[in-house]
């Protein structure tokens, strides 16, 4: 599966139309299987919400690390896969995290470190395609009053700030790679594995 990965230098808002099917060549002329990032504020506004469970709760912050990924392998789309892919890419970032020794805790596909909720997701799926939005708080600013937050700029390690704006481009390259890595390796392993008769 070839996955295409555009980031965006231009800060705008997340305010959950970006999940709708078909936003990357809407918005950028992408084809096909891809990832869109870029920074900016999240404000999901009522009628772009998809999680039940969020109804009536605020979902915002100032100033987020966006990842939309677009998926059009499986015809029909399967929700279970997106949720399963959706899993996959908050472990991978866990797991970036605890290579630079920041200790983290998940629940569900949301990350807390120290206590302090980091991120955000959701899954969804249309009759076209599936698609994933991840998001990271880059500060602890905008975010809901009775949610304890905190942004990837709080972090620090040894009293060292672990993410600035000098490395959070690398910081999103090395997830969007690993990932699409991980989808591609799961490809060429069901190509090659022999089926059982």
């Amino acid at each position: 599966m070839t996955i295409t990965h555009k980031h965006v230098d231009e800060i705008f808002e997340y305010d959950g139309s970006q999940i709708n099917p078909s936003w990357a060549f809407q918005e950028f002329g992408i084809y096909g299987s891809s990832i869109v990032t870029w920074i900016g504020p999240v404000n999901i506004t009522p009628d772009n919400l998809k999680d039940f469970a969020d109804v009536g709760l605020e979902i915002k912050s100032n100033y987020m690390v966006n990842f939309i990924c677009e998926f059009f392998d499986q015809q029909p789309t399967n929700m279970r896969v997106a949720y399963l892919r959706q899993r996959l890419l908050v472990m991978i970032f866990r797991e970036i995290l605890t290579e630079k020794e920041i200790s983290t805790r998940r629940e569900g596909d949301d990350i807390f470190v120290d206590g302090r909720k980091l991120s955000i997701s959701i899954a969804s799926v249309s009759l076209s395609s599936a698609k994933i939005h991840f998001a990271l708080n880059l500060e602890d600013k905008g975010t809901p009053d009775d949610v304890d937050t905190i942004g990837l700029y709080d972090i620090k390690v040894d009293g060292r700030q672990v993410f600035n704006e000098d490395n959070l481009l690398e910081l999103i390259n090395d997830t969007v790679s690993r990932f699409t890595d991980e989808l591609e390796t799961i490809e060429n392993d069901i190509s090659k594995t022999k089926v059982l008769g």
